[in-house]
């Protein structure tokens, strides 16, 4: 089952078990894939999938730090509550050792030697790591690297 079938299974299951968080989380994230599939005229595969829950996750993140910043302790525990929805259906992050270690092959193959050869380390990279890795990880790693 790929996971835009998956969701909306679990919209369901979520319906049926009166989770309103999940419910509501997971419509959102639908409601993006409807829009993608009809603006773009095409099926949303796994790859848009990872995509699009990675873009929901920095946002959920974004808005937990502004609502700290605000004293919004009741919006923070909604938006972490959706966080938790959304990570379950990400593919679990890389270690760090894992992230250097991928990187160091990454380097090795494009034949990198300073931070001018960022740009193509960088786009390998976000290409063979995809969604296990955000991009502020991997560019700190890579600046590390090629330092």
């Amino acid at each position: 089952m790929n996971l835009n079938a998956q969701i909306k299974s679990d919209i369901k299951d979520a319906m049926r078990n009166k989770d309103t968080a999940k419910r509501d989380t997971l419509r959102n994230i639908q409601a993006v894939v409807k829009q993608i599939e009809v603006d773009e005229r095409r099926e949303v595969t796994d790859a848009d999938m990872e995509a699009i829950l990675m873009k929901y996750a920095k946002q959920r993140e974004d808005a937990i730090t502004q609502f700290k910043k605000a004293g919004r302790n009741d919006l923070v525990e909604k938006e972490e509550a959706e966080l938790i929805v959304v990570k379950s259906y990400l593919p679990e992050p890389m270690s760090d050792e894992e992230l250097e270690s991928t990187l160091k092959e990454i380097i090795a193959s494009t034949g990198a030697t300073s931070m001018k050869d960022m740009g193509k380390v960088m786009g390998l990279a976000k290409s063979t790591i995809g969604s296990r890795a955000d991009g502020g990880r991997i560019n700190l790693c890579v600046k590390s690297l090629l330092q």
